[in-house]
């Protein structure tokens, strides 16, 4: 059996997250119950997920972008999904996703660098109308009538139509079809004034060349970069529609990939334009069919407005909610149904922390885990760090210059990028699938390695899980004997245990206690090191030529050297003098922090529920107004079974057995303190329906706190209240 120690138990309150796990990448760990967070969407059971679409909400410097990349990073490199991305933020004119990119072989596809042709025979009739009538929606969605439409079509079969410059030149000057040159010419001229925005006037050089090649379709990432264009140009939907029309109807036909993701930075540009938000609705409603996850980031619902958020909201099923201000969480927090907890933590979430709701009912609070190299390839705040560094080069340069500790210091710090705000551990780019009971190699850089931790699982992993609990315990003791309640060695057998109660079989258990180790601020688990002895450091030798050993001659025993032993029984016996005072002192200190708590929580009484000889009973304790004595009372009340009760406690005793009444009466006994903050501790004894007079009866030992609680003064086990 797992026991909770007394000290931590009042901390340990129940899980508002889901004990569920879902199968894919490991993408950070819960920051509720310690445990690791795995989501693959598309592993999912569908009947969990329906959609695998996600949203990512957050402000400036949040992580929704980072954690992103991370997940297409393993995605790519695990499961061998594709990925599109349509990027228009990022800086020093590049975009956010073009490192990852190119680390995965992929290709980054700068606007102004190449030339889309919206009259290209390898589109479909169908969707080169629906791309041109996006573009002309872009710059001037009024040109778009009934009458346009069909003069748009009347032009795309013009043999001249084989580029956006001779699809105007037919709308301006048509020849006579179903009606007359003279007719088609009026009905086509507001929009043949729309597209000369892309042939003659600024978008020119986007759409306008003629060549009918189209991007790849085969690499593993594929990033069409439009940071170097102004991000309120028209150019940004019009290119955004171009490139969901090839992804629709090219890329996804001729893609081979298991899965394949469809990536929207800044997704409130698209959801807003009328050229683009019929496009990404369609596929967000039939990408299950396609075999398509739309991934859409922006920082918050505020840009789409009600309708098109809670529109948005209805079609995904994972959202990632980094922080944003109170007012924003609330707007956010109600639209995607989270629960009240969740919403008050939004604005206090730190860099890489996110409210993560996957489903109908699971939410939890995530920190995502990246590796040294995922913090280079998803680093974007270079330049903001640059400035950081030169103003703490001129302040180091004033204090002390020259200095070249600090210097390389700094350097140190530099290359960290934003990865020191995020965990970073490189075995999570090991592929993995959460699987019920699968056992997690979740292994953190101890401070020190305790070999008792790891004979306790090593005990609970040869099948001995009460020994491993026993040894648990009498180890926690130890360490909060000597080294106080709180402190890293008492906390560390928390996570032991938690390792424990896995290995046994009991995943609650490991879940409370892993939850009463991260609340109260400790993330480390030393138990799943073997202990090592470190090497003696190697000395260099600068004098004399040692000499050499040379061996004695056979039968012939070296003279044995004599050597000095006092020093070494004067130093020991230093050391265990100066030992003693340490835990002393350390005992002290632990006994001064239980009074503090103890006179925090005072009451003045105490009480517990136990059931002794099949009787069930109540102790209870009572301090006098004076703080001076202390009342003991045991009940059985009107149990049937009790036929004799016992108190004892400070060489006092007190007993009641049932005579000609139908009912033991409760023996009652005043203990003197001389401490009002000290627990009392007194023995029990209770005889149930087999017990003789003359015989003993059943003996328990409780201690009673004037806090209000009370344990079992064996085993220290918090029993329940009365």
């Amino acid at each position: 059996m797992i026991r909770l120690p007394s000290n931590h138990a009042s901390i340990t309150a129940p899980l508002v997250a889901s004990a569920a796990g879902f199968p894919g990448i490991r993408i950070g760990r819960s920051l509720l119950d310690g445990r690791p967070f795995t989501l693959s969407p598309v592993l999912t059971d569908t009947a969990v997920l329906p959609s695998t679409n996600s949203l990512a909400l957050g402000g400036l410097g949040s992580g929704k972008s980072t954690t992103g990349k991370i997940r297409a990073h393993r995605e790519v490199l695990h499961h061998g999904h594709q990925y599109v991305v349509i990027d228009s933020f990022g800086e020093d004119t590049a975009g956010e996703w073009g490192a990852l990119a190119h680390s995965l072989g992929g290709q980054v596809i700068h606007a102004g660098e190449f030339t889309l042709n919206p009259c290209s025979a390898l589109f479909p009739p169908q969707v080169r109308e629906q791309l041109i009538r996006s573009l002309v929606a872009a710059v001037e969605p009024a040109a778009l009538t009934t009458q346009s439409t069909h003069a748009l079509q009347h032009g795309l079969a013009h043999p001249k139509a084989t580029s956006l410059t001779g699809l105007v030149d037919v709308l301006v000057s048509p020849e006579d079809g179903r009606w007359s040159a003279e007719r088609l010419e009026g009905w086509g001229v507001d929009m043949a004034i729309a597209l000369s925005r892309y042939t003659d006037g600024s978008l020119r050089g986007l759409f306008d060349g003629e060549d009918a090649s189209l991007p790849p379709t085969d690499l593993p990432m594929l990033s069409f970069d439009f940071s170097r264009l102004d991000r309120n140009s028209p150019a940004i939907p019009s290119l955004m529609a171009a490139v969901s029309c090839w992804a629709e109807h090219v890329w996804l036909p001729q893609s081979t990939a298991p899965h394949r993701h469809l990536v929207l930075e800044e997704a409130w540009q698209l959801l807003l334009a009328p050229a683009t938000s019929e496009l990404i609705q369609r596929l967000l409603k039939n990408s299950r069919k396609l075999g398509l996850s739309l991934d859409a980031l922006m920082h918050t619902f505020s840009d789409l407005g009600e309708g098109k958020a809670r529109d948005l909201a209805k079609l995904v099923e994972v959202a990632h909610v980094g922080r944003l201000s109170p007012e924003e969480a609330a707007v956010v927090g109600v639209i995607l149904g989270l629960p009240d907890w969740a919403i008050a933590e939004i604005p206090g979430l730190a860099p890489g922390q996110a409210v993560w709701k996957v489903g109908p009912t699971y939410v939890d609070i995530i920190e995502t885990v990246i590796s040294d190299e995922e913090a280079r390839l998803t680093d974007t705040s270079s330049r903001r760090r640059r400035a950081q560094q030169i103003v703490a080069e001129d302040a180091e340069d004033a204090e002390d210059p020259g200095d070249p500790e600090e210097e390389s210091a700094g350097d140190a710090e530099e290359s960290t990028g934003d990865g020191a705000q995020y965990a970073t551990l490189d075995y999570l780019l090991k592929p993995a699938v959460a699987q019920e009971g699968e056992g997690w190699d979740w292994e953190m850089p101890p401070t020190m390695i305790d070999a008792r931790h790891y004979d306790v699982v090593q005990a609970a992993r040869e099948g001995r899980c009460n020994e491993a609990a026993d040894l648990a315990v009498i180890g926690e003791r130890e360490d909060i004997r000597s080294y106080g309640i709180n402190s890293d060695q008492a906390l560390s057998w928390l996570s032991t245990r938690a390792a424990v109660a896995d290995i046994c079989g009991s995943p609650e258990t490991a879940t409370q206690l892993r939850a009463t180790v991260t609340r109260m601020g400790k993330e480390v688990e030393w138990w799943d090191k073997q202990p090592e002895v470190a090497a003696p450091p190697a000395v260099e030798h600068h004098g004399p030529p040692l000499p050499s050993l040379t061996p004695e001659p056979d039968g012939v025993q070296p003279a044995r050297t004599r050597r000095r032993t006092w020093p070494y029984v004067a130093l020991i016996a230093v050391l265990a003098v100066t030992t003693a005072g340490v835990w002393q002192k350390a005992e002290g200190n632990a006994k001064a922090e239980e009074r503090q708590q103890t006179a925090a929580h005072y009451k003045g009484e105490s009480g517990a529920s136990l059931t002794v000889d099949s009787v069930d009973a109540d102790v209870i304790a009572r301090w006098t107004r004076d703080k001076s004595r202390v009342i003991v009372e045991l009940r059985s009340y009107f149990d049937p079974d009790a036929k004799y009760l016992r108190i004892d406690s400070s060489g006092k005793s007190a007993a009641s057995a049932r005579g000609s009444d139908r009912y033991v009466k409760s023996p009652e006994l005043e203990v003197p303190v001389s401490d009002p903050l000290a627990d009392v501790t007194v023995q029990i004894e209770v005889g149930g329906a087999s017990w003789k007079e003359g015989a003993k009866g059943t003996v328990r030992k409780v201690r009673l706190s004037p806090s209000g609680v009370a344990y079992d003064a064996e085993t220290g086990e918090k029993l329940p209240r009365n």
